[in-house]
C-alpha cells in the first residue's frame, strides 16, 4: 500500500510541473518585451515633443499676429490723422488761392508756438500769405515781439530780447501766395505773456504787423488740467 502512493504523487508532481511551465510559456507569449515597451516609451515621448513643439509654434503665430495688428492699427491712426491734416491744408490752399479766394495783402495768417524741454524756450512756425498780388515773389523778414506782464506792469519785449542776442537777425522769407518760416524765442522767467506781435519788414512795401493773444497761439491744456464745469 505504501508503494503504490509514490506513482500517483510523482504524476501530481508532473501535472502541477506541466501548469507552470505552460503558464510561464503563455506570460512570455502575450506578454509585452522590454525592448517593445522601450520602444513604444520612446515613441510616445517623441510625440509629446512634437505636439509641445507644435503648441510652442502657434502661441508664438498668436503673439506675432496680436502685435502686427496692434502695429497696423496704430499705423491706421496715424494715417488718418495725416488725411485729416492734408485735407485741412487743401481746403486751406483753395481758399487762398482759388477762384473764389479772396485777394488779401501780406499777413500772418496763423502763428503757432510750441514749448520745448527748456521750459522758457519756444519754437514758434508763422504762415505768411499774400494774394493781392498774384504772381509776385515777396521777399522780407520777419520778426516777432511779446508784451508780457510781471504782475504789476506790462512790459514788451524785442526781437533781440527774445532772441536774446544784440541785432539779432530777422527770418527771412520768400514766396508767392504762403510760406511757412519758423524759429525758436527765450521767454524770460516771472513774466506772464499776453499778446505775440508779428512784424513783416518787406524789402519793397510798408511793414505789417500782425497780432495774436496768447491763449490763441499755443497749444490748448490738456482736460484733465481744465477746470470741471461750474467752476471758475
Amino acid at each position: 500500500m505504501k508503494g503504490s502512493g509514490h506513482p500517483q504523487l510523482a504524476k501530481l508532481l508532473l501535472v502541477l510541473l506541466a501548469l507552470v511551465l505552460g503558464g510561464w510559456g503563455a506570460w512570455r507569449s502575450f506578454a509585452p518585451q522590454p525592448a517593445n515597451a522601450r520602444e513604444t516609451l520612446a515613441e510616445q515621448a517623441r510625440q509629446i515633443a512634437e505636439l509641445e513643439q507644435r503648441v510652442a509654434t502657434l502661441a508664438r503665430s498668436d503673439q506675432i499676429s496680436r502685435q502686427a495688428n496692434t502695429e497696423l492699427q496704430g499705423t491706421l491712426a496715424e494715417r488718418d490723422e495725416e488725411v485729416a491734416g492734408l485735407r485741412a491744408d487743401v481746403a486751406f490752399y483753395e481758399r487762398l488761392v482759388g477762384p473764389t479766394g479772396q485777394r488779401r495783402g501780406l499777413a500772418v495768417q496763423e502763428l503757432k508756438l510750441e514749448p520745448q524741454s527748456d521750459p522758457q524756450l519756444w519754437h514758434f512756425v508763422a504762415t505768411l500769405t499774400q494774394t493781392l498780388s498774384r504772381g509776385e515773389i515777396n521777399t522780407g523778414t520777419l520778426w516777432l515781439a511779446l508784451e508780457a506782464t510781471d504782475g504789476q506792469h506790462m512790459r514788451r519785449l524785442d526781437w533781440n530780447a527774445l532772441r536774446q542776442q544784440a541785432h539779432a537777425p530777422g527770418v527771412a522769407y520768400s514766396f508767392k501766395y504762403f510760406q511757412q518760416v519758423g524759429g525758436d524765442i527765450v521767454l524770460p522767467r516771472g513774466l506772464k505773456p499776453v499778446r505775440v506781435i508779428a512784424h513783416l519788414q518787406p524789402q519793397e512795401g510798408t511793414a505789417v504787423e500782425n497780432s495774436f493773444t496768447w491763449s490763441s497761439v499755443i497749444p490748448p491744456a490738456p482736460e484733465s488740467a481744465k477746470p470741471p464745469p461750474g467752476h471758475g
